[in-house]
């Protein structure tokens, strides 16, 4: 890690505290950045104490929460709040495929998931929906049984199938697209540009962090368990 230091040599002093302090965080931004989220120049250095400078000020106007006082912790707040804005999209959901062939937003998800990825097979399309194969599956026969995907010979192996998108599938999903939109940009609610960019990262971080864990399907019995043991650290 190269530091890059503005020295005024007209100077018959060189400010030798400011150097130490960038030497510091120079170690820091290295111990930190581990996993590489910044690139190791002065253009990621600028990056990461942008963020530091960021989380600083959050430090410092640290929101209230119900029950805050009475020792509720950040994490079950988090928990609670990503429950609730879950029951938020699906209610804006709800209206936006009402009155129209779509039962549930799972299936227009699918469909959506399909349109942009192409076709998959039925458990790749499952786990890029982070649900369980009963759940998914129940989903897939509905929209086959809708025409709206069709199972087609793998690009891969020819002897396995994939579900693709029909016709008839876009033609759904574009009737309500309107609708949809409206409803992404409710559950968006008043964040400004820069704050959505900003969740948008954070939950990154967390999609990051869970994705590896869903993946292993561990048995819910020991899945607290072995989560804790494996999870990804920070």
């Amino acid at each position: 890690m190269f530091v890059y230091l503005y020295t005024n040599y007209n100077s018959p002093f060189m400010n030798y505290a400011l150097v130490r302090e960038l030497i510091n965080l120079a170690e820091q931004f290295e111990s930190e950045n581990q996993d590489m989220n910044f690139a190791t120049d002065i253009d990621g250095f600028k990056k990461w104490l942008r963020q530091e400078n960021i989380v600083a000020q959050s430090l410092e106007m640290e929101p209230d929460w119900d029950g805050k006082e009475n020792g509720r912790t950040p994490e079950s707040v988090i928990s609670t709040m990503i429950v609730h804005m879950n029951r938020y999209a699906k209610t804006y959901s709800k209206s936006a495929i009402h009155g129209s062939n779509f039962s549930t937003q799972e299936e227009f998800i699918y469909l959506i998931t399909l349109q942009a990825y192409g076709q998959m097979t039925k458990m790749e399309l499952i786990r890029k929906n982070i649900q369980d194969k009963p759940s998914g599956t129940l989903i897939i026969n509905r929209l086959l049984q809708q025409g709206w995907v069709t199972q087609v010979d793998s690009k891969v192996d020819k002897r396995s199938k994939e579900l693709q998108l029909t016709s008839k599938g876009k033609s759904a999903l574009g009737q309500i697209k309107k609708r949809i939109d409206v409803a992404t940009k409710l559950v968006a609610g008043n964040l400004t540009r820069v704050e959505q960019l900003e969740l948008i990262r954070l939950l990154q971080k967390l999609e990051n962090f869970h994705q590896p864990i869903f993946l292993k399907n561990i048995d819910r019995a020991e899945l607290l368990d072995k989560a804790t043991r494996t999870a990804p650290s920070n």
